[in-house]
């Protein structure tokens, strides 16, 4: 008897393993990993983050909406891991000086203007809020709504002079950050 309980127990915990390991190698065909990076002549920076599909959904709203990610509600930006950004050397980023090195990058979106937030705690999977204690930078951006729809989560460059502007783009809102050398 109590070796068959054992048994049981045995397949129901590979099972459950199982499952978790499914889950987790289909969650990325669904919001692929990708690096973007700018490289300028002195200024380098890259951002690591995954990126979901609108799939008809409504994506920044209110809940009331069923929207996929609530004004004033954490974002990872992005899915799976943490969003992170490095960069090569001292910015400015978003009007304030932030170190070289690796941050979690986190957004807060709103219907007209977001938090944004680099943040020192690394290697985080799955959805859980950062030790914001650890945050080393967060201010305020304006979201412009668009007439064209970004289908999948997309983050790229737009250089503008002096400075660059990291573009978060999806479903009809569009965020621009702006990143400069520090003096």
């Amino acid at each position: 008897m109590k070796k068959n309980i054992f048994l049981a127990i045995a397949v129901i915990v590979i099972a459950f393993i199982a499952y978790i390991a499914y889950v987790m190698l289909t969650t990325r065909s669904h919001s692929p990993e990708d690096t973007v990076v700018y490289d300028g002549e002195e200024l380098s920076m890259s951002v690591t983050y995954c990126r979901p599909s609108k799939k008809g959904r409504v994506v920044f709203g209110t809940e009331e909406e069923g929207a996929l990610q609530p004004y004033g509600e954490y974002w990872r930006t992005g899915a799976n891991e943490a969003t992170e950004i490095t960069f090569n050397q001292d910015v400015v980023f978003n009007g304030e000086q932030v170190g070289a090195g690796t941050y979690r990058f986190y957004t807060v979106p709103g219907e007209k203007e977001w938090t944004v937030a680099l943040n020192s705690e690394l290697g985080i999977w799955g959805y859980s809020e950062p030790d914001y204690s650890l945050d080393v930078h967060k201010s305020t951006v304006l979201a412009e709504k668009t007439d064209e729809v970004t289908e999948q989560f997309t983050i790229s460059y737009d250089p503008q002079g002096n400075h660059v502007n990291i573009v978060l783009s999806w479903d009809q809102t569009q965020v621009e950050i702006p990143v400069s050398q520090a003096n």
